[in-house]
């Protein structure tokens, strides 16, 4: 698996893997703890949390043009770990919201998610480029997708442990305060401390038969004793996962020094810029405009089925966030531990996927990227497919409708772990695909003097898919949650048809 790999590319990978578990903290409780922090609606979470998302890799185009222009890709890199590193900082300090303070808070938590986004910008986007630029070296060109492989595996290590913090934190500092864990009861507390206290009766007997379940059995049933009792339950709830963005700082400052100490063994762009001072004739200059633009017409294609991927894939971050705390038994595993199956399966998978890889190119029948890509898309429709069949088959309402049910009648309809098992699955194939591989493809596709620009280009369509995700819970809430689950399915579908339709155009192009 490391054969024949560059010696920077575990050092460049170390440095992504602790950044990327610092954010991987953050990002499996984001829509959950904006609702149970502010008592925002699902829909105004998850739109701010793809806003977010969406700045990340809007951000990476800036990040990119900084370092193509400075030819600094290693001083940008650093100043974003700084960046992000405030951006936690900011997040980590626990202060009740209440309606008074309600309003500058959110505006400092945006604030801070945007330090995030900025810093990420200037940090993701370059270290790939960094490492396609390994790559380079014709020693190590045909080992390019594995080697992004051998990358996305770092990456995902992180992000296989991260979700576990946030939880563990949260039960921890709930247990120290004589609470218990309810994925339910904050958006309870809000409704019951708002103004309106709009309950109905249905809502009001849930609401008594989960205060015992938390810890609050000898709460006096009066408006006052119940509101202290709510009050303090957020409180608490929300400090345990502040608490959890401490260990993103101290992710943030590890990769900081791995980079620094690390930086002299990786590429330096503009040192080499200086040595490679070549005259062409005008014949050979106009051929080389006329590649690039056949090559920047390639990565745009993929780039548009990009987009139609990470808005699909992405939806773990909300609909799927969603549907495991409300359909699914989270009463041993909280809802966010869930996202850690997709980093799990990325990490035993890879192994294989890059094994039957190599064997079908010992064979000469070497799949390439494009194809690659298109097959992926179909994969992410298979997990669509399954979770709108077993959805019609359990009958499931939307969202908004379940929750109102009866909590008997709910917990009958709960479905086992092994649904989102079965999900993460599929998804994480799809995922092995088109992810490394595309960021392979940018690597090898891209002019030489706009390798961080194209990266963040490609990280730029996964800002726009980002910026579609508010659909899926809106969806969610709206209709029977089949709906939702077709939708998506409909979405990557069609992605796979138009990208097969392209495949021969894309390999004649970029010989990929």
């Amino acid at each position: 698996m490391f054969k024949n790999q560059p010696k920077g590319l575990i050092p460049a990978a170390l440095s992504n893997m602790g950044e990327r578990f610092g954010y991987y903290i953050m990002n499996a409780v984001l829509v959950l703890f904006l609702c149970s922090k502010f008592g925002l609606s699902e829909e105004t979470s998850t739109l701010i949390y793809s806003f977010f998302y969406a700045g990340i890799y809007v951000l990476s185009l800036v990040g990119g043009l900084i370092a193509d222009k400075t030819q600094n890709y290693k001083r940008t890199i650093i100043q974003g770990l700084m960046v992000m590193t405030i951006g936690y900082v900011v997040l980590a300090v626990p202060i009740l919201s209440t309606p008074e303070n309600k309003t500058w808070l959110l505006t400092l938590t945006c604030a801070a998610l945007f330090l995030i986004a900025f810093g990420n910008g200037l940090f993701k986007g370059n270290l790939q480029a960094i490492v396609g630029q390994l790559y380079d070296n014709p020693k190590y060109a045909s080992q390019r997708d594995s080697g992004f492989q051998i990358f996305y595996v770092f990456i995902n290590i992180g992000g296989l442990i991260a979700p576990f913090i946030a939880p563990m934190l949260r039960s921890w500092w709930l247990d120290v305060n004589g609470m218990v864990y309810n994925g339910n009861f904050p958006a309870m507390c809000h409704e019951f401390l708002s103004v309106t206290d709009s309950m109905n009766m249905e809502n009001i007997n849930n609401f008594y038969a989960l205060l015992t379940e938390v810890g609050g059995a000898n709460v006096a049933h009066t408006r006052e004793a119940l509101s202290a009792f709510c009050t303090e339950y957020l409180n608490v709830f929300n400090t345990g996962v502040h608490y959890s963005f401490i260990a993103s700082v101290g992710a943030m400052l590890i990769s900081l020094v791995i980079f620094i100490c690390t930086k002299k063994g990786l590429p330096n762009p503009s040192a080499k810029a200086k040595t490679e001072t070549v005259n062409y004739t005008p014949e050979e200059k106009a051929a080389m405009a006329k590649e690039i633009k056949q090559r920047l017409y390639a990565l745009f294609a993929v780039l548009g089925i990009a987009i139609f991927f990470w808005f699909s894939f992405h939806q773990n971050g909300t609909s799927m966030s969603l549907f495991a705390r409300d359909f699914c038994d989270t009463s041993a595993i909280p809802p966010e531990i869930w996202q850690a199956v997709n980093p799990f399966f990325v990490i035993f998978l890879t192994p294989i996927i890059m094994t039957i890889f190599g064997a079908l190119s010992k064979r000469g029948k070497e799949i390439s990227t494009p194809r690659k890509i298109a097959l992926g898309m179909g994969i992410a429709g298979l997990a669509y497919l399954f979770m709108m069949l077993f959805s019609l088959y359990m009958n499931y309402p939307s969202g908004e409708g379940f929750k109102s049910m009866a909590i008997d009648v709910r917990n009958t309809m709960l479905a086992g772990p092994w649904v989102l098992i079965i999900y993460y699955f599929f998804m994480t194939v799809a995922e092995l695909f088109i992810s490394p591989l595309g960021l392979s493809f940018v690597s090898k596709v891209a002019p030489k003097h706009m390798q961080g620009l194209c990266q963040g280009l490609w990280l730029g369509a996964t800002a726009v898919g980002n910026l579609l995700l508010w659909i899926g819970p809106l969806i969610y809430n709206a209709a029977p949650i089949w709906v939702a689950w077709a939708v998506f399915l409909g979405v990557c579908l069609i992605s796979m048809l138009i990208m097969l339709g392209m495949v021969k155009w894309l390999e004649r192009v970029t010989g990929a």
